[in-house]
């Protein structure tokens, strides 16, 4: 089976000998080639006569998927990444045989690699209608003929299902990855290292800041304000988002990139920015873990307004369910799903997060629409006009600064091994 095993780690033994602004600065971090078979064999150690699926997703899925219409379309970036780069060398290449996968070309329950198409859910981590079809346009049950029959699915997909196919892998009993948004920077970058490292790092962090009490995140604006959020943690365990899914009888799905250590706030209050997709500032007021209205810094106003309706209609849109810091040195690559897991990142998301073990559930909000799980990332090149001025968490007695300037802090380079 091939591997990266040549791929170091940024902050492994080996790589702890060069300066910091070396370790981590990602231009400078060398990247063996993506490797399908690296990926998938450090992630899963498939078995033999291992069967997968890979599913990507479309408005329109019958017209597009049957016959494969859609390979080489315009405007099927992420779908034409799976088909290439995932589901053509699984059937038909080496790496099937290296992973123990059957070559086939179509579905029966009796083969062992296939590809299907679902309708486009246009929200994040909304729970995914069942017909699905395959590549002869034949329509099919998700519940009924795909999540049985299959050991591994591959959603690659516009948007994230990780939280829907996280509930239906403890029914069904697969093993599975999310890649919403692939890209090449992704697979050259992201898809392309050792999760064993990746898993590695993740929970070197994760030990330096499991059981904290609060966590505190200073925001700066242009205008020199400061505002502070705070969240209350209650000293739970810190979760790792590691892309490690080993096991053939531990049902799970990997976020893949990986690379985060988070957690489920239990209590929110003060202040934070928000950008919002047409560039509009604003900021958001929260209070009992709940943003309770958005105010104009610059921009529309009617951004704001309807982001205010909004929380007025369905308050469970605006609940703080994740928060979220990145562990590896990771280049840009436009997307969130790899953006949020570059080091002295983080990220805060509201809405659902039953998937990572939290108490806000589909059912409790007012429109199955409104259900997303949905990331605010705080980096460089995604909100320029706020700079985290500093994140700070209390455990016990004990203080210290995680991040300041959008740069990891003594505490977590030393806690990564980075000396």
């Amino acid at each position: 089976m091939a591997s990266n095993s040549t791929a170091l780690s940024p902050l492994s033994s080996a790589a702890a000998a060069l300066p910091r602004t070396t370790i981590l600065d990602p231009a400078k971090r060398a990247f063996p080639p993506f490797s399908l078979t690296g990926l998938l064999g450090s992630v899963f150690e498939p078995t033999q006569g291992c069967k997968v699926c890979i599913l990507i997703d479309f408005d329109d899925p019958q017209t597009w998927i049957t016959d494969y219409a859609f390979v080489g379309k315009e405007g099927f970036e992420v779908q034409n990444k799976a088909y290439d780069e995932f589901f053509q060398p699984l059937e038909n290449g080496p790496a099937s045989r290296q992973l123990g996968f059957a070559p086939v070309s179509a579905f029966s329950p009796q083969e062992n690699v296939a590809l299907f198409a679902y309708r486009c859910t246009h929200g994040s981590n909304l729970d995914l209608k069942d017909e699905a079809w395959n590549t002869d346009g034949q329509q099919l049950s998700l519940e009924r003929d795909i999540y049985p029959n299959f050991d591994l699915i591959l959603c690659i997909s516009t948007f994230s299902a990780t939280a829907p196919l996280t509930e239906k892998c403890k029914i069904h009993g697969f093993r599975g990855a999310t890649m919403h948004g692939l890209n090449d920077v992704i697979l050259e970058s992201g898809l392309a290292v050792n999760y064993d490292d990746v898993s590695s790092d993740a929970e070197k962090v994760r030990q330096a800041m499991t059981e904290a009490d609060a966590i505190e995140i200073d925001f700066g604006l242009e205008d020199g304000r400061v505002l502070t959020a705070w969240l209350g943690l209650e000293q739970q365990a810190a979760q790792k988002s590691h892309g490690l899914c080993k096991g053939k009888d531990k049902p799970d799905i990997a976020n893949l990139p990986a690379g985060e250590v988070y957690f489920v706030p239990t209590d929110a209050r003060g202040q934070f920015p928000m950008k919002y997709e047409d560039g509009t500032l604003g900021v958001l007021d929260v209070e009992d873990r709940n943003i309770i209205r958005s105010s104009l810094i610059e921009g529309k106003q009617s951004t704001i307004d309807e982001h205010n309706q909004r929380l007025t209609d369905d308050p469970m849109t605006g609940t703080i369910g994740e928060l979220g810091f990145g562990t590896q040195v990771l280049p840009v690559s436009g997307q969130d799903i790899q953006d949020e897991k570059v080091l002295g990142t983080c990220h805060l998301a509201t809405g659902r997060d039953d998937h990572l073990g939290g108490d806000i559930i589909p059912s409790m909000f007012k429109k199955h629409e409104n259900s997303t799980h949905d990331d605010i990332l705080f980096a460089p090149h995604k909100t320029p006009n706020f700079n985290i001025q500093q994140v700070r968490m209390k455990r016990g007695d004990q203080e210290e600064i995680i991040i300041e300037d959008f740069r990891p802090s003594e505490y977590i380079l030393n806690a990564m091994g980075v000396v």
